[in-house]
């Protein structure tokens, strides 16, 4: 793994940044191959900036505020010295999902649906994403216990908290689940996305992520811990119960039609 990529006029290129960017623009080619035909085609194009400030926005407050506050409480200055690191995919998902929120309701257009064709994009971004991690040496996993595992490179964050230990592999597990989790979403949208209705895809994509991460976090050795749990799994449990409100909404909302329909 390699911090830093390359050398340009003088400034290091980080190979986080290549790779986010490269996460950025597949997950993009990916949206704009979901939404072609329909409406939502010209509107992800406008969307997109909005979206990336969101997402990132989003990404730097639950980092501060959900993982690292006891440290961010003694040098508040610091929250806004983003240049140095430190964001959540948590709060990057939170971030776009309420910033498309807002566009979709000025636009006057659906948001659900908007969402729905969204969804198997965001999470091709996020498994590109967790490479990036990888290879910056973050979100990276707890000591084996044993003789294997990931041993850092002496530069990374991980060798700073552990040293040579063999740590799992927390960060590459979870890209290759999102990998999965796109697969599976792309083809319910590609296949049966018209026969569902509003709001199931991306109720479906949010239930199926934050279950993947909790179960991951067991694993995670950055995470700092609140009782038993990890800062990531107490927000993860607050999400799914949520999620799951929502689709109960959901099934009503659908149930309650049906009727109305079969009257017409």
């Amino acid at each position: 793994m390699h911090k830093d990529l390359f050398n340009l006029f003088g400034y290091e290129v980080q190979t986080h940044a290549v790779i986010s960017l490269l996460a950025i623009i597949l997950g993009y080619g990916v949206g704009l191959a979901l939404t072609r035909k329909t409406i939502y085609y010209q509107h992800l194009q406008n969307f997109l900036i909005y979206g990336v400030l969101g997402a990132i926005i989003g990404a730097r407050i639950w980092h501060v505020f959900i993982f690292q506050w006891p440290t961010y409480s003694k040098h508040p200055l610091q929250i806004f010295a983003i240049w140095q690191g430190g964001i959540s995919i948590e709060g990057a998902i939170a971030g776009g999902i309420i910033t498309l929120f807002i566009y979709s309701r000025y636009h006057k257009i659906s948001f659900l649906e908007f969402a729905d064709l969204l969804a198997p994009a965001t999470i091709l971004a996020q498994g590109i994403g967790r490479i990036a991690c990888f290879m910056n040496g973050d979100a990276f996993g707890k000591p084996t216990g044993g003789n294997f595992g990931i041993v850092y490179p002496k530069d990374s964050y991980a060798y700073n908290y552990y040293g040579s230990k063999p740590l799992w592999p927390a960060e590459v597990w979870e890209s290759q689940g999102n990998m999965i989790l796109f697969c599976i979403l792309f083809m319910i949208q590609s296949f049966a996305g018209h026969k569902l209705k509003k709001g199931w895809i991306v109720s479906f994509y949010v239930f199926l992520y934050f279950l993947e991460r909790f179960i991951l976090e067991y694993f995670r050795g950055d995470s700092p811990r609140y009782g038993n749990l990890t800062g990531g799994q107490w927000s993860a449990i607050v999400i799914i119960v949520l999620d799951l409100g929502f689709m109960v909404y959901l099934a009503l909302r659908d149930f309650k039609n049906k009727p109305e329909k079969a009257a017409q």
